[in-house]
């Protein structure tokens, strides 16, 4: 995996990973970047990055994925973070309710600096813990329905829905990045279009999960 800056991408994303301390978001950055896990993981001091490549379509997408502090002392500092994101993945532990807890404040952070455009998951991260959950799937899937945001459950330690929530995530920003490419097109230059016709985009070639729920 290439984790250097690509001349030849055709689209370069930044996305970043928000949630409060040791909900596992560092992990779910080195799994999905360089296919790591690091038990002895400590958290973040303010923001780390990483690359990836990522094929849609025939389009070539350098990931460039913001890893945050959750901390509360470093929060002001990375408002500044979400300036130019374009994705977000929202992420609590699910055997830790008080990080669900604060899912709320998050995301009003979140609403308040990021793009309007911007597309979130919410993330529960750690389901391979079973026997400590303290937060339900369907609760946290409710909630992510409530607030329009997509939703899937994924564990970092084996490897579980990692690739497919970061996909998920990327695959939406294209299609929003190029349906705003073809209404500027649009703008720019009026095309006649018969009356009755639509116009129906070709799907992506990323496969996504079936797990994500979505508005």
């Amino acid at each position: 995996m290439d984790d250097t800056y690509d001349e030849d991408c055709d689209y370069l994303f930044k996305v970043v990973l928000i949630g409060d301390s040791g909900v596992g978001k560092s992990n779910l950055l080195s799994r999905f970047a360089k296919d790591e896990f690091r038990l002895d993981s400590k958290p973040t001091i303010g923001v780390e990055f990483a690359y990836r490549n990522i094929k849609v379509g025939d389009k070539l997408i350098k990931a460039q994925i913001w890893d945050t502090a959750g901390q509360e002392r470093f929060r002001a500092i990375t408002s500044s973070y979400y300036r130019g994101a374009m994705g977000a993945l929202l992420v609590y532990d699910i055997t830790r309710r008080s990080s669900y807890e604060n899912v709320s404040k998050w995301l009003l952070e979140l609403r308040e600096f990021g793009g309007q455009d911007m597309v979130v998951i919410l993330v529960g991260n750690k389901s391979d813990l079973v026997q400590t959950r303290e937060v339900e799937k369907e609760e946290g899937k409710g909630y992510a329905e409530t607030e329009g945001l997509c939703f899937m459950e994924t564990s970092a330690l084996k490897n579980l829905n990692v690739e497919e929530v970061f996909l998920e995530m990327i695959t939406k920003i294209y299609d929003i990045t190029r349906q705003r490419g073809l209404e500027a097109k649009m703008d720019e230059k009026p095309i006649n279009i018969l009356s009755g016709k639509e116009i129906h985009i070709v799907a992506d070639e990323v496969t996504t999960t079936k797990n994500a729920t979505c508005c």
